[in-house]
């Protein structure tokens, strides 16, 4: 399995000013098989010592009762029969096992800069958050001390790179030309981006649906069983770091009606919707850890002229996705009998808003929406470089009565159309038109 992320991990360790790097990340998106198979297995091959946090409790309860970095090298020397210094790497997985490795961080900075330390966690943030409120204590993250890197699940490109590396490295040409594809590649590619829209980018996943790709219904069989796995295992998580049960259970009952929110006339989430009688100043707590948690993604809406930079107008008014387009279509209820008899009609326009809002999320982009009158929206909104640009999602061909209210308030500029057409630029009407495929290669081409 391949991962773009590789290369900022090739740049990380070749940066003579490195810091410390912490990669961040939703569960099971990656982080450790990026980390030890691809990165430190072949770039530190014999020379890497991995700490897994979750199971090494001696190390752990040394860490946490001596904040002295001599005294954890020491430690580490001994038990591990293993040298830190600039030639050999250190990792520490599983990071939220053990907040004293992450506050650590500054101390290998400061006085041992030139061994390569890397720390990963999944649920770092929300250790901190509990235990800080719990000891009133307040943690004194390594601001400034660190490099960081944020791992999400597959994107398509990342999917079809592992998919099938000739149709990636045929798509990549092809956008870098700026250029349409004939129509019988074109709905061929269309058809493989409607397989990762039911698999999704979580690793695991991708990697049961290839390894029984010689049957392909085994495949997506084998595929959804593994993301129920994971689904659960995200509910499950839901009990960790939390204050209170009811907090926990309001978190599950909030990701649970992602898709039924989205599916409504309205879109906008409506927490009394989910819980009677509650109001969302109510949910404070369950926003926070699903949001801080990575799994799941909140958009605001943004109102008539709309000014760079984005800033949200309203926090009662915003909408949710889920961090990853697989987990979307399983809790959406779809079947993978049917998707296979019917790819086209199996999706409705929600699927692929999800999508596009998952794509931007991994570029580190904010999430914004546009509400006009009369019922004109546009689904996202995004700064690049000093424009405001518009992305309309459709499935497939629309009319452009939402960007000709949009520009009633604001001034005429690009626009994007992501949807199943052709690849192609409207003049007239300033808008560009990305088809589903290549919108992965264009976000990294204004992003980067």
């Amino acid at each position: 399995m391949q991962r773009k992320y590789l290369k900022d991990l090739i740049e990380w360790m070749n940066d003579p000013k490195r810091k410390p790097l912490m990669v961040w990340g939703a569960r099971q998106v990656g982080k450790s098989y990026l980390v030890e198979e691809l990165f430190a297995k072949v770039y530190y091959k014999d020379r890497y010592l991995k700490i897994d946090l979750s199971n090494d409790d001696d190390f752990v309860e040394y860490a946490e009762n001596n904040s002295s970095l001599e005294k954890v090298l020491e430690y580490i020397e001994l038990h591990y029969n293993f040298v830190p210094d600039k030639n050999h790497l250190l990792f520490f997985d599983e990071a939220q096992e053990c907040p004293s490795i992450v506050k650590m961080m500054k101390h290998f900075e400061e006085k041992r800069k030139e061994i390569p330390v890397i720390v990963s966690g999944s649920l770092v943030r929300l250790r901190i958050h509990r235990d800080s409120k719990k000891t009133k204590k307040k943690f004194l993250f390594p601001v400034g001390k660190i490099n960081q890197l944020y791992v999400y699940p597959m994107t398509f490109d990342e999917f079809l790179m592992n998919y099938n590396i000739n149709k990636y490295n045929f798509v990549k040409k092809h956008f870098e030309e700026k250029s349409s594809i004939d129509t019988d590649i074109h709905n061929e590619l269309i058809d493989d981006f409607r397989t990762y829209m039911f698999i999704g980018g979580m690793p695991e996943v991708v990697d049961t649906f290839l390894s029984n790709s010689d049957n392909r219904i085994s495949a997506f069989k084998a595929a959804n069983k593994k993301i129920k796995e994971i689904y659960e295992d995200y509910l499950d998580d839901m009990g960790l770091y939390q204050t209170s049960t009811e907090s926990i259970i309001r978190s599950r009952l909030i990701y649970k009606d992602i898709y039924k929110q989205l599916n409504k006339e309205n879109k906008n989430f409506k927490i009394s919707n989910t819980v009677d009688g509650a109001k969302n100043r109510d949910m404070i707590n369950p926003y926070f850890w699903l949001t801080t948690a990575n799994v799941v993604l909140q958009s605001f809406c943004l109102k008539e002229k709309v000014t760079s930079p984005l800033i949200k107008d309203d926090d009662s008014l915003f909408r949710m996705y889920l961090s990853d387009v697989g987990m979307f279509a399983y809790q959406s209820g779809l079947k993978y009998e049917s998707f296979l008899i019917d790819k086209d009609n199996s999706l409705s326009g929600i699927y692929y808003e999800n999508y596009v809002a998952t794509e931007l999320v991994a570029r580190r982009v904010e999430l914004f929406y546009w509400r006009g009158k009369r019922e004109s929206e546009l689904e996202f909104i995004i700064d690049v470089g000093q424009s405001v640009v518009p992305i309309d999602v459709k499935k497939g061909k629309s009319r452009l009565n939402s960007l000709s209210e949009y520009r009633n308030h604001n001034k005429k500029d690009i626009a994007i159309k992501v949807s199943s057409n052709h690849y192609g630029y409207d003049e007239e009407n300033m808008l560009l038109t990305i088809p589903f495929y290549y919108l992965s290669f264009y976000l990294d081409s204004i992003c980067n």
